[in-house]
């Protein structure tokens, strides 16, 4: 029987502090702005650069002062070296940027709390401090009134969209918003946001979508009208015969209704990424950020400076006040877990970005998610991640339990927002941020040698991928390829060398995956998967069915069915042959005390083969518990003067784990007496 041990985690501090291997970069922006170099990020003095880090969301970018200097170096201690300020707009939230107290009635989204900016100003400020950089959102949970001037009010989503992306009064409404931010001045920096380097990248909007993304369809009046009839004059213009009033503005099989959305969709994204420009902002702006759509790819592939895409994986979305139901799914065991999504969005050539990206609790196996997402994305030679949440607000000080944050059973209307993403507080996530930043930030995974565009023959209009879903319905060329070679979408013929989309480019029959440097492997069959480089290794999945796992230097037999393990050298000179110190993290289940996890009923049941439903009866209360992984870890090294501590959640020495020497190897176990997730090794 699996054994559990208390790990609660602390708002204010991180049991390990990693951010001196990156002690040069600070202060954020001590290299000039970001830029744009073929398909890296580079900054102005020329030193290369991939992010790891986090989104702050809704009230949690408007903390207090004394607490905002600690969550900056908490960020820090983790390896982050970024931050996505996101949803700060968003009504639902308090402190939002209109308001930084609930009470007053919001008239309007075109004035600001100066309280509100005045905490975000110095939030930048700590940040930048601990050199940690800021992605700015523009757009994203804005709910228009009619002080501001907006028609229909009532009837528009957050953020206005679609009606957003071609509506003149939105537009102009979102000109100011932008003007706003982008000519603040930050009395704590001394700069103007435009003139700050300590932002890297910006966005236009959030999730805004004209080919039906989160059902976005054209129904409000008199949006809907208005776009008809621009549909009708463009097709004049065209000369094309199209019935433009009795087509449904939904229809995904018309070729000249997609081509004008496609037209519209550029005229936005050009336009507002040009104001920007003549505000004076310096930073790669992206696109569309996010998109199952095969149209809306096409069109995003030539807009803005970069391509950012999001990957929220685990079937979270049955997460309801009526009942709560997810599914028990692990990466290791499906062929296309669901980021090859990414590359049929992706563009050769052009920098990419993930600026959302998650496995959700209570998902069992999610402590894998942050090595596969890490490792997967040096390999493509992304330029790094933020996770989906770290928290939606800064009251966080009495939270004991993982995915409740809030006293509510819903925020905004969304059950999942009760503090299902947060994960500040899941070990299962912060366990492996240490290693997702170092793999990710010192490049530990190589990026693979070959190149392959991908063709898109024929745009499908109804076999889409779907969001938090278990599987993703991708062209046969996309399936798997992520963890073996570099690939794009290729819908332009820009690629002589392109492959068709029909062509399967890893054989699933063989029930696994290598990458083309051999530094990555994953078995579904076998139900496991490894990193091996020279300074991180990791093996994940259904372990305890295994023999012996051997990597190059190391080899791992673990007890426990399901675990994740992963060791980084702490040391950014040495390998973890010569180092004189490592980090080992062990992570399984992580849960709340008294949590009951069952079966949904029967009836619910998929009949497709996807995993079962999984429902939570109850969500348990504090502390957090952290199943204990035992195992035998032999790794190589030049040293016989290490030392295994067990680190605790206060970041205590608990006790050592005895090592042994054979043959150059260091051998020791996890798990015994003195039980952590985390083992520092160290030579005295």
């Amino acid at each position: 029987m699996a054994r559990y041990i208390p790990f609660p985690c602390h708002a204010d501090m991180a049991p390990l502090d990693i951010s001196y291997l990156f002690e040069d970069e600070k202060p954020a922006g001590k290299h000039g702005f970001l830029q744009v170099q073929g398909e890296r990020f580079v900054f102005e003095d020329g030193t290369p650069v991939r992010f790891w880090g986090t989104n702050l969301s809704a009230g949690a970018c408007f903390p207090e002062k004394p607490y905002a200097e600690k969550l900056a170096k908490r960020l820090a201690s983790y390896g982050c070296n970024i931050v996505r300020l996101h949803q700060m707009d968003a009504e639902w939230g308090i402190p939002n940027i209109f308001q930084c107290r609930r009470g007053k009635r919001l008239s309007n989204t075109s004035t600001y709390d100066p309280e509100s900016f005045d905490r975000l100003d110095y939030l930048i400020s700590c940040l930048k401090k601990e050199g940690i950089y800021v992605f700015l959102d523009m757009q994203t949970y804005r709910k228009y009134k009619e002080d501001d001037g907006a028609r229909s009010t009532v009837l528009l989503k957050n953020n206005g969209a679609p009606y957003c992306l071609f509506d003149p009064i939105l537009i102009e409404l979102q000109k100011e918003y932008m003007r706003a931010l982008w000519l603040h001045h930050n009395p704590y920096t001394g700069l103007d946001y435009k003139d700050d380097p300590v932002f890297v990248m910006s966005d236009i909007i959030n999730e805004a979508c004209l080919f039906g993304c989160f059902d976005q369809e054209i129904t409000v009046e008199p949006y809907a009208s208005e776009f008809r009839e621009r549909f009708r004059m463009w097709c004049g213009e065209m000369g094309y015969a199209v019935k433009t009033d009795e087509l449904d503005l939904a229809d995904k099989t018309v070729p000249e209704l997609n081509e004008f959305k496609n037209y519209l969709t550029h005229q936005y994204y050009d336009g507002m990424i040009d104001y920007m420009h003549s505000l004076g902002v310096k930073i790669p702006i992206t696109g569309p950020n996010y998109t199952w759509k095969y149209m809306q790819s096409k069109v995003s592939q030539e807009i803005g400076d970069f391509m950012d895409n999001h990957s929220n994986l685990g079937d979270f979305l049955g997460w309801t006040e009526e009942g709560r139901y997810y599914r028990n799914w692990g990466f290791h065991e499906r062929p296309e877990w669901g980021l090859g999504q990414n590359l049929r969005h992706r563009k050769l050539g052009k920098p990419f970005f993930n600026s959302e990206w998650d496995c959700t609790f209570p998902n069992k196996y999610r402590a894998e998610s942050a090595i596969l997402f890490a490792s997967v994305g040096m390999l493509q030679n992304w330029s790094g991640y933020t996770n989906c949440v770290y928290a939606y607000s800064s009251f966080l000080e009495n939270v004991g339990t993982v995915g409740k944050e809030s006293s509510s059973c819903a925020i905004g209307g969304l059950g999942y927002r009760e503090g299902l993403l947060s994960c500040w507080n899941d070990p299962a996530k912060t366990g492996m941020f240490y290693h997702g930043a170092i793999i990710t930030r010192r490049e530990d995974v190589r990026p693979a040698l070959n190149k392959i565009p991908v063709r898109v023959e024929e745009i499908e209009t109804t076999n889409d991928c779907l969001p938090g879903g278990v599987t993703t319905l991708v062209k046969p060329a996309f399936d798997v390829v992520v963890e073996r070679s570099q690939v794009g979408a290729d819908y332009h013929n820009e690629f002589d060398n392109a492959v068709s989309d029909d062509k399967c480019l890893v054989d699933l029959s063989s029930g696994e995956v290598r990458s083309d440097t051999g530094e990555l492997y994953r078995s579904w069959e076998k139900r496991y998967g490894l990193v091996d480089t020279a300074k991180t290794k990791s093996v994940y999945g259904r372990l305890g069915c295994l023999d012996e796992v051997e990597l190059t230097g190391m080899r791992v037999k673990c007890h426990n069915d399901y675990a994740v393990i992963a060791i980084s050298s702490l040391n950014n000179e040495l390998d973890l042959e010569h180092t004189d110190a490592m980090l080992l993290t062990a992570v399984g289940d992580v849960m709340n005390t008294d949590m009951k996890r069952t079966m949904a009923p029967d009836h619910m049941q998929p009949s497709d083969g996807t995993p079962p439903l999984m429902q939570m009866e109850d969500l348990g209360k504090a502390p957090i518990l952290c199943e204990v992984i035992e195992a035998e870890v032999a790794i190589k090294t030049n040293r016989t003067n290490l030392v295994c501590w067990a680190v605790n959640a206060e970041g205590f020495f608990i006790g050592q784990s005895p090592i042994r020497y054979e043959n150059g190897y260091a051998i020791f176990q996890i798990g015994g007496q003195h039980a952590s997730i985390y083992y520092f090794i160290q030579a005295e």
